[in-house]
């Protein structure tokens, strides 16, 4: 018994190997500068030239690739004229109408299809999706663009989500299946599918920039590569959770490998595959504004131009265009994914075959015969649209005037006292003691292999010179989920508790994740000014609701056995809340805090528009001189501090949930 109790006694705790690593970095941070320099700033001779060899390669595909008869440009080309048909298809019914010739020159041959058409249609698709209630809702967000005087930008907009959400399905969907047949492209693409999520937009818009020239095909390449990656996942996750029973029907059948996939495993997949459509039809909507940077127009571009002349109210209604069209297309494509197919109606003529399509073309033939008799049925009539743009920037503007003095001493507390120390101390640590302490805590929290992964990302983000750019990101992007957390948790807590709260609560988060990022900027300047805190506050505002609804999904999560077990046991309210409930939603939360992470490191991006000097800055430089390298180099060293920040949270998130008996988190 004395020697079986010896390891016990001998075994040293968990924690000594933190304190052990930590004392050996504080060592190397203030002592070992003199003896090795290099572990500080990492040698200039030694930086890897990714950069350059990106631009160089992209140059090369551009002008000399040749694959077979045709050569990389010829294929770029063939790939515009594939997108810019539908588009102009798309554009010319719902908003130029059919034109001859270019320019301005062209002749409008046809008019588009009248503000009432294009309402009544999606009103009765509405009606056929999800009934009355959705009918309503759709009508009343169509309305809402129209009365507000966005109509004519949300159809450029819709034009483009109307070519890009088929493609990004269809590409997406083709993807899922290939990665299903096969294991092997499973595990190729996946890590491709991680860059795609994990690198900002503005990364990838410099070589599709190069590649594809400015002007709306582009921009719906961009949203291609933005929204096709979920519906990828979607498909590939919903192929294998088919039943095996109806997997043994179809052989039972006699099924052939084709009919097995597009009779049996895609029909039985609809509903999670209409989960994928939903979520590239977001993903589109959320990338109008960034893509009318290189060209796309409409709603993005009006929200961008209000940006440049800080007009708060124009963005702001703009903003809100899109989020009406958002919640549309949502609530739309949600109702598809649950909707029972019923019976088709076989007898009858084509009208009662077909009521609701018959019902469509008929509101669009009237609407546009009495268009040419009465000009306000085709346009919204001017003098009935309404405005609270000049409202909302007055609003900002009072704020303004009347607490300059409190705002700026405010910001000028929070730069001396927090953000500016917090910056240096980041950026005066070694290279070196950072990447091991990032594979430490990948090593004891998922072992070696995240541990390599964790130390191999660090250690090129260094290695290709943007490691003090990184380090200002981690500064702000680490800033500003800890006030959205401070902010967030105890809003997902109280609205936890209280379910009218939560409905209140849910709509404004709703809002607040589908208003263009670029929103949330121009109060911010307006008010702060340029620089790091108006980043940091428009970082926050962007990625708090996240914070909120993971919380809340987290403590509502809870076993109510517990808490009923809790109360039996003398519990007060408070114990019951930090005892059990926090104590078992913990892993909930940790993904929260790792969502909360991805939206503002997303969001960096954005600010850098209003003078930050980090990693989103020199993406928007290479943006601004059409340098693929440099932006793609910068935009990977963001996707390497998002992915182990995502690897990490998860692992720990799993060791949590081991911790207190519920198994391993899905990842």
């Amino acid at each position: 018994m004395q020697v079986a109790d010896i390891p016990a006694r001998t075994a040293l705790p968990r924690w000594f190997g933190w304190i052990a690593v930590l004392v050996a970095f504080v060592l190397l941070w203030k002592h070992g500068e003199a003896l090795l320099p290099w572990a500080f700033d990492y040698p200039k001779q030694a930086i890897i030239p990714a950069a350059r060899w990106i631009t160089g390669f992209t140059k090369w595909l551009l002008n000399e690739a040749t694959f077979g008869l045709f050569t990389f440009a010829e294929f770029t080309r063939f790939i515009a004229a594939v997108i810019d048909f539908p588009y102009r298809v798309a554009l010319s019914l719902l908003s130029t109408g059919f034109l001859q010739g270019e320019g301005s020159s062209a002749v409008q041959i046809t008019p588009p299809l009248s503000w009432i058409a294009v309402i009544g249609t999606f009103t009765l698709i509405g009606l056929y999706a999800g009934g009355m209630r959705l009918a309503a809702l759709v009508a009343a967000c169509l309305g809402f663009v129209a009365v507000f005087g966005q109509w004519q930008s949300a159809m450029v907009t819709l034009a483009s989500i109307l070519v890009a959400v088929p493609l990004g399905v269809i590409g997406g969907l083709a993807l899922g299946i290939l990665a299903w047949r096969s294991p092997a492209f499973e595990r190729a693409i996946r890590p491709v599918l991680d860059l795609m999520q994990t690198i900002p937009v503005f990364a990838y818009l410099v070589p599709i920039l190069f590649l594809f020239g400015f002007g709306p095909t582009a921009a719906v390449v961009a949203t291609l590569i933005y929204a096709m990656p979920p519906m990828t996942r979607v498909t590939y996750l919903a192929l294998s959770r088919v039943p095996g029973d109806l997997k043994d029907l179809g052989r039972m059948v006699g099924c052939s490998r084709r009919q097995m996939l597009w009779r049996v495993m895609v029909p039985a997949s609809v509903p999670t595959l209409m989960v994928g459509v939903n979520q590239v039809i977001m993903l589109s909507l959320n990338m109008v504004i960034i893509a009318s940077m290189i060209g796309a127009g409409g709603l993005g571009f009006d929200v961008l131009a209000a940006l440049r002349r800080l007009d708060f109210g124009a963005g702001l209604e703009a903003g809100l265009a899109i989020v009406a069209l958002a919640v549309a297309l949502d609530r739309l494509s949600q109702a598809f994914a649950v909707r029972r197919t019923g019976a088709a109606v076989q007898q009858g003529n084509v009208v009662q075959r077909h009521p609701y399509l018959f019902g469509a073309f008929a509101t669009i033939v009237i609407a546009g015969a009495a268009g040419f008799v009465a000009p306000a049925v085709q346009t919204y009539p001017k003098e009935l649209e309404l405005s609270t743009g000049t409202f909302w920037s007055q609003v900002v503007a009072w704020i303004n005037v009347n607490y300059f003095d409190t705002i700026e001493a405010v910001k000028n507390a929070v730069l001396l006292n927090l953000l500016i120390p917090f910056k240096r101390f980041l950026l005066d640590l070694p290279w070196i003691g950072v990447m091991a302490l990032i594979a430490f805590a990948g090593w004891r929290l998922g072992g070696w292999r995240l541990a390599g992964l964790a130390a191999a990302l660090a250690f090129l983000i260094a290695a290709t010179g943007q490691w003090e750019k990184a380090m200002v990101t981690v500064y702000l992007c680490g800033i500003s989920v800890m006030f959205a957390m401070l902010i967030g948790v105890p809003i997902g807590i109280l609205a936890a508790e209280r379910d009218r709260l939560w409905a209140v609560v849910r709509v404004v988060i709703d809002t607040l994740q589908t208003l263009p990022s670029f929103v949330y900027l121009m109060p911010a300047v307006m008010l702060f000014r340029v620089g790091d805190f108006t980043a940091m506050i428009a970082v926050v505002a962007y990625a708090v609701a996240p914070a909120v609804r993971y919380t809340v999904l987290g403590l509502k999560g809870v076993d109510p056995r517990l808490i009923e077990a809790g109360r039996a046991m003398g519990c007060t309210p408070t114990q019951i809340l930090t005892r059990i409930k926090l104590k078992l939603a913990l892993p909930e939360i940790m993904l929260g805090l790792n969502q909360t992470v991805m939206f503002a490191l997303s969001m960096l991006v954005i600010t850098a528009l209003v003078g930050t000097r980090d990693l989103g800055q020199e993406v928007y430089i290479a943006l601004t001189k059409a340098d693929p390298g440099r932006g793609l180099v910068a935009g990977l060293a963001v996707a390497f501090i998002a992915i182990i920040t995502d690897r990490l949270i998860h692992a720990g998130a799993r060791a949590a949930r081991a911790r207190l008996g519920l198994g391993e988190a899905a990842s």
